[in-house]
């Protein structure tokens, strides 16, 4: 059997996706590796409609949603590779079953990268964290940190400040100029020299001279990058952004590889929950109309 479409990535864009293509009564088959960016999150915020539930209960309300339509299937686990076929492109699962269709949505997420700091992945997505729009307005105007892994830091540090005290941790990642620590001064952010050794109780920041500073909460920029590597695989002209190199789409979502889509986060400089949804409904139906005018 050729699926109108297959989508790799089951999660808030590509089910997305999928809901369009469905609604236009497309045979879709989702494979879907069960790894949500966000899953390390107790609360969903800032998606209009769903704000501060649980973003399992999220997606796993979008799953029924789109399994409601008969035309939808799911495969719970991961694809190994993908390749042009004769009448689209053919997927190759982990267990060397074969999928083959007609166009091809990505929408497989991305992979962050900590800092190899003691205690900090523990506590990434409770008490540390990479968007202020998601968890700023729930730390009550705490003191705030922003750990430093690079030139966005300074991006972070003048943003933060809205939502409580800023403290600027240097982390021998960053280099200010004169007239940048008087930006920060500007806005009220306090800078602290020296490296970070450790992340402890809450958010609790063991400096490698002793120190230790309690805050509310920890923002900091993760490195990121698609969770599989099958957009290069297949051509897809890549973007490099501030925090990684992510898939580059036009306003409709399609990579530079005809009849190939991509949404979420991998197909974004950085994103949101409520930017993956919007982003996967444009490509669903993008590629619905591709599937009318092959162009």
């Amino acid at each position: 059997m050729v699926h109108d479409v297959i989508i790799i990535g089951g999660s808030y864009a590509g089910m997305a996706a999928g809901l369009q293509l469905a609604r236009a009564r497309r045979n879709v088959l989702v494979v879907d590796g069960g790894q949500r960016r966000n899953r390390f999150a107790a609360h969903a915020h800032g998606f209009l409609g769903q704000d501060g539930r649980d973003p399992s209960a999220i997606a796993a309300d979008g799953r029924t949603q789109l399994l409601a339509y008969p035309s939808v299937s799911w495969r719970e686990g991961h694809v190994s590779s993908v390749a042009a076929g004769e009448e689209g492109f053919v997927a190759t699962l982990a267990d060397g079953e074969r999928v083959e269709g007609r166009r091809l949505v990505l929408a497989m997420g991305v992979t962050d990268t900590l800092p190899p700091i003691e205690g900090l992945a523990e506590r990434w997505g409770r008490a540390v964290f990479h968007c202020p729009y998601c968890h700023g307005y729930e730390l009550d105007r705490g003191e705030l940190a922003v750990l430093a892994t690079g030139r966005t830091a300074l991006h972070q540090a003048m943003l933060i400040p809205e939502w409580g005290a800023t403290t600027l941790l240097l982390n021998d990642a960053l280099v200010l100029a004169p007239e940048e620590r008087d930006e920060l001064d500007w806005r009220g952010v306090t800078v602290i020299e020296g490296p970070v050794q450790a992340i402890r109780g809450h958010a609790d920041v063991v400096l490698e001279d002793g120190r230790m500073l309690s805050f509310a909460g920890i923002f900091t920029a993760s490195r990121t990058a698609p969770s599989s590597p099958f957009a290069e695989a297949l051509g897809c002209a890549m973007e490099e952004g501030p925090l990684g190199p992510f898939i580059r789409t036009d306003q409709m979502q399609q990579t530079s590889v005809r009849h190939v889509f991509a949404c979420g986060d991998a197909a974004r400089g950085a994103g949101s929950l409520a930017l993956a949804v919007g982003d996967g409904t444009m490509a669903g139906a993008a590629t619905h109309r591709s599937l009318i005018f092959p162009g």
